[in-house]
């Protein structure tokens, strides 16, 4: 019988993804010890980023299953601790490549996230239920995807992604939860249920900025806002924090509606950001006889699509026109976005590079709930804007001036 050497331990370990973090147990310095007798018990010491993480069992599971693949292995102990104030310091050094002070990765040159901003001219016309449908089908397409929601008043998308746990805070770095694949982060995380948040611009702003520079994202593909409705405090701060953000629009058929989308849209005129896209919602309710009722009227988003493209100089089309939908309606309400349907969570792997977004590693499960129109066209428009062509601003191209 061969013995197991800590070496062969060790690189079992490798395969151990830390459930929140999304890496390798051993490259975060959470493995304290590994101690092997003579006949073949190996005892792993596991130190967790706080006391009480949710997702200890997690971490204990995989770890034992890892282990016990190596050759000579007979039995397997985890033996959980907690990080000290200087293992949490170098991890938070760790994961932000060094930097001593938060800073905001999507702007740094060479970044390569796409970010877009989903914005409406006012409240209910379902933007946030668009930001989370695209989010998941995004996520199960095998992409790193991340969600700010920026609706500090109004939030909601930690119900419409099914997120019920506080984020854990590593040395005043703060880990977003995951589901469904998709990073989340919402001041709903943190306050009380049933508080109001009554906060002023300076404090949103604040806000704003430390779900960007403060939390660790990781290498994203693809980071989605939700922001509120209008023009107000929190869109200025998101044009002037991330100023390579792209716009989407959503609006219904309504005219009414129709029109304060647009000046939503002409925003991207004052903040040299782009538009990419129109979103119609409740475009029409389908009935049973194929035929379909249009009671929010019809047109609004197409004259959105013609106005912003007149106004800014580019074509800014119209993405898709969604019917009202019970499934969305449903899958929002219990925190399984519609995109998904039935398949199981997309779960991320290492990310990379890649100029379109392709994570072969992962499977493709964007499979939208059976019968639902607008899941399948949502579905449609994730992976249309994820296959978008790259342009060069804000990359370096390797040029030395003579």
């Amino acid at each position: 019988m061969s013995y197991p050497t800590e070496e062969a331990v060790r690189e079992a370990l490798t395969g151990v993804i830390d459930p929140e973090i999304r890496r390798p147990i051993t490259e975060l310095g959470m493995v304290r010890s590994v101690d092997i007798t003579d006949d073949g018990v190996v005892t792993v010491g596991v130190d967790l980023t706080v006391a009480g993480c949710p997702l200890k069992d997690t971490i204990t599971k995989d770890t034992i299953a890892a282990v016990s693949k190596v050759e000579g292995v007979t039995d397997v102990h985890v033996e959980l601790g907690v990080m000290t104030d200087e293992q949490k310091a170098q991890l938070r050094a760790t994961l932000r490549g060094g930097a001593a002070e938060p800073t905001i990765q999507f702007t740094k040159p060479g970044n390569l996230t796409r970010i877009y901003a989903i914005t409406s001219g006012k409240g209910g016309v379902g933007k946030s239920s668009v930001t989370a449908n695209l989010a998941a089908a995004m996520a199960a397409q095998g992409l790193s995807v991340g969600v700010v929601d920026a609706d500090i008043y109004g939030f909601s998308i930690p119900r419409m992604m099914g997120v019920d746990t506080t984020p854990t805070q590593v040395d005043g770095m703060i880990v977003p939860p995951v589901a469904h694949g998709v990073k989340v982060m919402s001041i709903g995380m943190f306050v009380d249920e049933g508080q109001p948040v009554v906060w002023r611009g300076p404090m949103l702003h604040r806000a704003v900025q430390q779900f960007l520079s403060d939390v660790y994202w990781g290498d994203l593909d693809v980071l989605l806002l939700d922001l509120p409705p209008g023009t107000g405090d929190v869109t200025i701060s998101v044009a002037q924090l991330l100023p390579n953000a792209e716009i989407i629009v959503v609006t219904t058929p309504q005219l009414a509606a129709a029109e304060v989308a647009e000046r939503t849209g002409l925003i991207a005129s004052q903040t040299h950001q782009r538009v990419v896209g129109v979103i119609e919602n409740m475009s029409y309710m389908p009935i049973p006889d194929g035929s379909r009722v249009e009671i929010f009227g019809s047109g609004g988003g197409q004259a959105v699509s013609d106005s912003l493209t007149q106004a800014l100089g580019y074509e800014v089309p119209l993405l898709t026109q969604l019917p009202l939908d019970i499934a969305v309606r449903e899958g929002s309400d219990v925190g399984r976005p519609a995109t998904i349907g039935g398949a199981p969570a997309a779960q991320n792997t290492p990310e990379t590079d890649d100029d379109q977004f392709v994570n072969p590693k992962v499977p493709h499960n964007a499979d939208p709930v059976k019968g639902s129109p607008a899941a399948e066209a949502l579905v449609e428009v994730a992976q249309r804007l994820t296959k978008r062509a790259r342009g060069l601003a804000g990359r370096p191209l390797g040029v030395t001036p003579q």
